[in-house]
């Protein structure tokens, strides 16, 4: 992507300004929230043993037990978005391009959608109903990893050149 990014910059087709955008869209979208998401869904695991050992007796589960972490602990709680035109909410008057502050997260833990949805629990029917990945033009281009498709090597991985941390700089995937 960034090597893409800077062919576009070179070719004048995208402003310095544009890719600074989008690196900062890449790096948070594309790296925090997914250590994050496998931070937090260690952590409902191990803070309901129940559940863990449910996954570890099958793991065909897996797909589930992130689309309950995304319900029940996602990544991103909230949001900035501007009103696209005079409106009112909850009786309080909001203006065209006035910012809006939406809490995201709080989405997953709605009684009205969710049965007891304070309990984590990976045997939950899945639902749309969640907001982790935004909505409408806004929503994630990384949905389909996050669910963690049936993904296959479609290359070589190319491990980074350090001496004491061992980990990968390139590991190329494709769905199933």
């Amino acid at each position: 992507m960034l090597s893409r990014f800077a062919a576009d910059l070179g070719a004048e087709r995208i402003s310095p300004r544009e890719v600074l955008g989008l690196c900062r869209i890449l790096l948070i979208a594309g790296f925090e929230t997914t250590v994050d998401l496998i931070g937090n869904g260690m952590l409902a695991l191990l803070d309901n043993p129940a559940q863990w050992a449910l996954l570890r007796a099958n793991t065909e589960l897996a797909g589930q037990v992130v689309e309950e972490v995304l319900r029940y602990d996602s990544p991103v709680q909230a949001t900035l978005r501007y009103a696209q035109e005079d409106l009112y909410l909850a009786g309080r008057r909001i203006a065209a391009w006035d910012p809006v502050y939406v809490l995201i997260g709080a989405t997953g833990r709605d009684p009205s959608v969710f049965t007891d949805p304070d309990r984590f629990d990976i045997m939950r029917t899945p639902s749309p109903d969640h907001l982790a990945f935004g909505s409408g033009p806004h929503y994630c281009l990384g949905t389909p990893l996050a669910r963690l498709p049936g993904l296959v090597r479609a290359g070589e991985p190319e491990h980074r050149t350090t001496m004491a941390v061992r980990g990968l700089a390139r590991l190329p995937v494709r769905p199933g």
